[in-house]
């Protein structure tokens, strides 16, 4: 890698170094050597699970509270209820990763969120009905998300061998990409038939499986010679000095920050699929408009077997957030709803590109000492970009049309993102 950015740590030997080049069509799709390693591969499988189980929850909540207050207002109160203790608890989990063996730290999070899960079911089935309640729960599902988070991501780079981690990160976006599509599609088709407290309790017994999962991994502790530290402010304090020394570091949180901030139209979703795609049938446009993103991604995905001969980890993080800024463009700029989803799906499958090397970076431009504290940045800004998006693009799409809105929001990230490269070329230069 880029020497200025390099770690001294020991690396995992890579047990498929001497693989022959894939060739043909299998050159293009998804590079599975990572699933060879046996802790790798329980750590996946267990996403498997949460990624479709979380879903049901995330649908399962909003639904609930709309159904006891009738109020739209009331479920996005809920949204902004679980942010902060996802901020939060997600920076300073990171600093806790750091600090304690990441393995027992995923026990005991994942245990807290089958533990809430249940709860979640318990206060469904007695037919409580209180907001108040779902909304403390909701605090406290994202807080031990927040925790969880950090210590899952930082977890891989000593699980696989450096020169997998772009494979090993596409493996697992992908998944997470997967079950955003699958379990929405799921839990609708199941609360007719099974009621909605039986969502929350099937979350609850897959989560079961992922504290199997992470028991069997091998334990994490800090790596010898690091310095023993404690949880603190202080900790916090250091993992954001570290990433303002570390420019590429820097640069990978603006590079997704510029591009959901600005770009993510997904607030204006429901005025246009009302107003400009209405003629296709309101709900199909909103459906459409929703599951294009996450479709292309898993669809990027799937095609991702050159991520692992890439080299130049910047610039594909450069052209991925360009090439979105220019199909959310094309996205405001139609008026064809396929079209239209069509844009989306591309968009998804640059998202994807650009979620795999900034993920990549963090974990091998960062020390393993500072990987928690890092991952725990991503967390939040991963969390609080498509949030802030949401109020950028609700109040643009109100002053100048939700098409305009959109539109300018996508030239506006190839605007930025392009000037940020050139002027400073960090991001640009750094190569594996």
């Amino acid at each position: 890698m880029d020497t200025s950015e390099s770690s001294t740590e020991p690396q995992t030997p890579d047990p498929v170094a001497a693989d022959p080049p894939r060739r043909g069509w299998r050159r293009w799709a998804m590079d599975t050597r990572p699933l060879r390693i046996p802790a790798y591969r329980r750590l996946w499988s267990s996403t498997i699970v949460t990624a479709v189980g979380s879903q049901l929850t995330a649908v399962a909540v909003p639904k609930q509270i709309y159904d006891i207050t009738g109020s739209s207002a009331w479920v996005g109160a809920a949204s902004l209820a679980g942010l902060l203790p996802l901020i939060v608890f997600a920076l300073w989990g990171g600093a806790v990763a750091d600090s304690m063996d990441r393995r027992k730290l995923l026990l005991i999070t994942n245990t807290g969120i089958a533990v809430t899960s249940l709860l979640f079911w318990l206060q469904a089935v007695t037919g409580l009905e209180s907001v108040a309640v779902l909304m403390a729960l909701l605090a406290m599902q994202q807080a031990f998300w927040g925790l969880n988070a950090p210590a899952r991501n930082a977890s891989i780079a000593r699980l696989v061998p450096e020169g997998q981690l772009p494979a090993a990160n596409a493996l697992g976006s992908t998944i997470m990409q997967t079950g955003q599509v699958v379990g929405p599609l799921l839990a609708g088709a199941l609360i007719p038939v099974i009621g909605l407290p039986e969502l929350y309790l099937i979350d609850a017994l897959a989560l079961c499986v992922t504290v199997w999962a992470v028991y069997r991994l091998p334990s994490l502790p800090p790596l010898a010679g690091a310095t023993t530290r404690r949880a603190g402010v202080r900790e916090i304090a250091e993992g954001f000095r570290y990433i303002s020394m570390h420019k590429v570091l820097l640069l990978s949180f603006l590079a997704d920050i510029i591009a959901m901030v600005f770009g993510m139209p997904r607030a204006l979703f429901p005025q246009l699929a009302a107003e400009t795609y209405g003629s296709y049938g309101e709900g199909l446009a909103l459906g459409l408009l929703f599951a294009s993103i996450p479709i292309g991604a898993v669809l990027g995905g799937l095609f991702s077997g050159t991520f692992s001969r890439a080299r130049r980890h910047g610039v594909m993080v450069i052209g991925a957030v360009v090439a979105w800024g220019l199909a959310i463009t094309g996205f405001g700029l139609s008026g064809n709803l396929w079209v239209a989803a069509a844009c989306l799906a591309v968009a998804g499958v640059a998202d994807m590109v650009s979620m795999v090397f900034r993920g990549a970076i963090l974990l091998s431009a960062a020390t393993d000492e500072m990987r928690g504290r890092m991952q725990g940045v991503f967390t939040v800004v991963v969390a609080g970009g498509p949030r802030l998006a949401d109020v950028l693009h609700g109040t643009a799409g109100s002053a100048f049309g939700p098409r305009a809105a959109v539109a300018g929001g996508g030239l506006l990230v190839v605007v930025v993102m392009l000037a940020l490269a050139a002027a400073v070329p960090a991001l640009r230069r750094y190569r594996v």
